[in-house]
């Protein structure tokens, strides 16, 4: 459509994107813990990620579906005093993710039933199109966010794509509580580097998409999230295909549960942290 939004939309998009990313790694952390026995941690995620919620509302007027990006830009501006607010809140979940590193990670009841359990080989990842912290735990330094050039803000940021040797289940919980982090760091720098100007772009009333094809991923909390899109000049779409996160990350099971303890499913499928809904798509 020859549409790109304007600068400070993007910059808005990729701090949204990135709370969205915190709000949904954290509560993982908190519930990896429950998974094992460990009561504790849950409920400091649920506290911690309800500070992000909150942020993600008070911006868009949603807080775990928000309907705020548009074709061209956003919705809406940022409200008075969020920057501010968000800084605040980033400081408090890198709280958190020490309280966890110290509560959970620490803890040797923990490391004794990730450590060495449901090790996946860099080459069987890629094989089975693993993506996300599921990919990076098993040694392959690929990150979407960083690998592809979108109409975002990442580029813009100091950051580091994490990745573990080991490809257990340990591996990709670490993976996931370093991210956290990033995130928090991205987010503070393009905090204090969002340009002025408008947030959306002139868009026709009635938009129709000229004939042809496309294909667009992004690296979100669970790995790769792809569109495929066929467009005939009308509308609506053609056809859509989507390439899901958590389905190919749980097309591993076969493989990776052959000959386990029982009581290690749990540990390997929490690791893995797939939605069944998205596996649906």
């Amino acid at each position: 459509m020859g549409v790109e939004a304007p600068t400070r939309a993007q910059y808005i998009r990729t701090i949204l994107f990135e709370l969205s990313r915190i709000a949904n790694v954290s509560l993982f952390l908190g519930d990896l813990g429950v998974q094992l026995g460990a009561i504790t941690p849950v409920f400091l995620a649920f506290r911690d990620r309800e500070y992000v919620l909150n942020l993600i509302e008070s911006a868009t007027g949603g807080r775990f579906h928000p309907n705020f990006d548009r074709i061209g830009g956003l919705k809406d501006d940022l409200p008075a005093g969020w920057i501010d607010e968000t800084r605040a809140v980033m400081k408090k979940l890198r709280g958190f993710c020490d309280q966890i590193e110290d509560l959970l990670f620490g803890n040797e009841i923990f490391q004794s039933r990730t450590r060495g359990i449901g090790v996946i080989p860099r080459d069987v990842a890629l094989q089975y199109g693993l993506s996300g912290a599921n990919l990076r735990a098993s040694g392959v330094d690929w990150d979407l966010r960083r690998d592809q050039t979108l109409p975002m803000a990442w580029n813009k940021a100091d950051w580091k794509v994490w990745t573990h040797p080991d490809g257990d289940s340990f591996a990709r919980c670490w993976v996931r509580l370093q991210e956290t982090r990033e995130s928090t760091k991205i987010v503070d720098q393009l905090l204090g580097a969002i340009p002025s100007g408008p947030v959306m772009a002139k868009v026709p009333k009635i938009i129709k998409v000229p004939e042809g094809e496309a294909w667009v991923s992004t690296e979100n909390p669970l790995g790769e999230m792809g569109y495929y899109v066929v467009s005939r000049g009308d509308l609506g779409p053609f056809r859509v295909k989507i390439r899901s996160a958590s389905f190919n990350n749980i097309s591993i099971t076969p493989w990776l549960l052959r000959g386990v303890y029982v009581p290690d499913i749990v540990t390997i499928l929490a690791s893995l942290y797939f939605i069944l809904g998205d596996i649906d798509r």
